[in-house]
């Protein structure tokens, strides 16, 4: 039995979050302010310390469990012709996967993270959705609450990523019905080249003037042009904020899957940073939309939680300084001068 029976049930999970600890933001700022170093030449690395401890709710905060949850799913609208590999590739994936054999399992390793992968229905694509919406209630609910219970308790961090081809057309639609501005979110994915990228575009125009009449509801929009991975990276995220875990979000098929949650409540993903800004060129409009700025610019797309694995390292490194750092009165240094 799923977790969420209904939209109006899941929709009150969504609006009904908690804050983060500010007691112990407030010791991680202090902190920061007595480190062998003049006040904010550390940049975001001090922000992104305070951040953790805030979502932790403790100081110091720590990563020594980190989750990269990626989901799978395959999408009916790959019949449309909108990828350049057919959908067996999303399996073939996951096998290798488990077999060690992807970026992300390097990235993982390098990392010391636990990666899990969850492929969902993946002999059951979700319907094409420029015919009829992609999920019905109850399956959008279904993937919705597999991403939540794969959140343990205890994790430190978690990281969204994903496998699914065709999932950038999903990805821009549910944009594209979120924010407007239709195929703006189009990029050329998995390299589908011109001729491909214009079906791509009218694909996704064809899908949100179909659907027009759910666009208004986030979650409708979400089971009627999405998928089933991009379902479960929401509820993943969903449950991060009900449990206070500090999460990375990927690139822009993971934006794009967390984006109703900010439609629903502006602060929803306060305890979420992006990893990086995908070179797919839809992921810029996507997070001025958010009004997120990624920590990274790589030029990566290739998904899997990659681009957010690597800006783990950078939020390690954010940590190391904020505990491995000495005072000023620890160090023997005189301070700023307050005349």
């Amino acid at each position: 039995m799923s977790r969420f029976s209904s939209f109006k049930q899941l929709r009150a999970a969504c609006l009904d979050l908690p804050e983060a600890d500010e007691t112990a933001a407030a010791v991680a700022a202090e902190r920061q302010g007595q480190l062998t170093k003049p006040p904010g030449s550390l940049g975001r690395l001090e922000e992104l310390a305070i951040w953790l401890a805030a979502w932790q709710g403790r100081n110091p905060p720590t990563l020594d469990r980190c989750e990269i949850l990626v989901f799978a799913g395959n999408h009916g609208v790959a019949a449309q012709g909108v990828s350049a590999y057919p959908p067996e590739v999303t399996e073939q994936m996951v096998a290798n996967f488990a077999s060690g054999g992807a970026a992300i399992n390097q990235l993982a390793r390098t990392n010391g993270a636990n990666l899990r992968v969850t492929p969902l229905d993946l002999g059951n694509p979700t319907v094409d959705f420029t015919e009829a919406p992609a999920m019905d209630e109850e399956v959008f609910l279904a993937a919705v609450g597999t991403g939540y219970d794969q959140v343990a308790d205890d994790a430190d961090l978690i990281i969204l990523g994903e496998m699914g081809i065709s999932n950038t057309t999903a990805a821009a639609a549910i944009s594209g019905a979120l924010f407007g501005g239709g195929a703006r979110f189009a990029s050329t994915g998995t390299g589908v080249g011109k001729e491909g990228f214009g079906r791509k575009r009218a694909v996704i125009q064809q899908a949100l003037l179909r659907h027009s009449d759910v666009l208004g509801d986030p979650l409708q929009a979400a089971a009627a042009v999405g998928g089933r991975e991009l379902a479960a990276m929401m509820g993943a995220c969903l449950a991060a904020r009900h449990k206070r875990i500090p999460v990375l979000i990927d690139g822009m098929v993971s934006s794009s899957a967390v984006a109703p949650l900010k439609v629903l409540r502006d602060d929803a993903l306060d305890h979420a940073r992006v990893g990086h800004k995908s070179a797919d060129a839809g992921h810029e409009f996507l997070l001025q939309e958010l009004g997120m700025t990624p920590l990274l610019d790589l030029g990566m797309r290739l998904g899997e939680g990659t681009g957010a694995s690597v800006a783990l390292l950078i939020v390690r490194a954010a940590l190391a300084c904020h505990t491995g750092m000495a005072t000023f009165a620890e160090a023997q240094v005189s301070g700023k001068s307050t005349s």
